[in-house]
């Protein structure tokens, strides 16, 4: 059974191939929520207290996968957004933005307004296995909107 996961801030750098910050929140109310609740034999509300965990999402040639970040409190996206908007508007031909242990990501323009992101994704847990995601040419205007709209969600 799937539910919807409604609200809360995301941040998804890539199209095809992404890699993405997201804080999921569920609805309680949502019909299809309810029905997973019975099935687990919580309420609904139990449920969805299980949602607002950081979660890094990625997908690289039609697979994908995500793990949470237990602990990491909205300061920490933010700071990582913050810095990765800074690059950006900067101009620079490259940069680096540290996203903590779980994720790296590195930037290259392509001079002609847009950038193509390297991202080194390590997993929690001593047998999780590292993984990088490059996604494609991402124009510069449309990344800084996203990241003015993620930084808008957790302000």
């Amino acid at each position: 059974m799937s539910f919807v996961v409604t609200g809360g801030p995301a941040l998804f750098l890539g199209e095809d191939d992404y890699v993405a910050l997201v804080r999921p929140e569920i609805d309680p109310a949502d019909p299809e929520v309810r029905q997973a609740a019975a099935q687990a034999g919580v309420t609904p509300e139990e449920l969805a207290a299980t949602s607002g965990t950081w979660t890094v999402l990625w997908e690289r040639d039609g697979e994908g996968d995500g793990f949470e970040l237990p602990g990491v409190r909205d300061a920490e996206p933010t700071a990582f957004a913050e810095q990765l908007r800074a690059e950006l508007a900067a101009g620079s031909e490259k940069f680096a933005v540290d996203g903590g242990a779980a994720l790296q990501l590195e930037g290259t323009s392509d001079g002609n307004g847009s950038w193509s992101l390297t991202a080194r994704i390590t997993p929690p847990g001593d047998e999780a296995v590292p993984l990088t995601v490059e996604t494609g040419p991402l124009p510069a205007d449309g990344l800084l909107a996203d990241l003015d709209a993620f930084l808008e969600a957790l302000a």
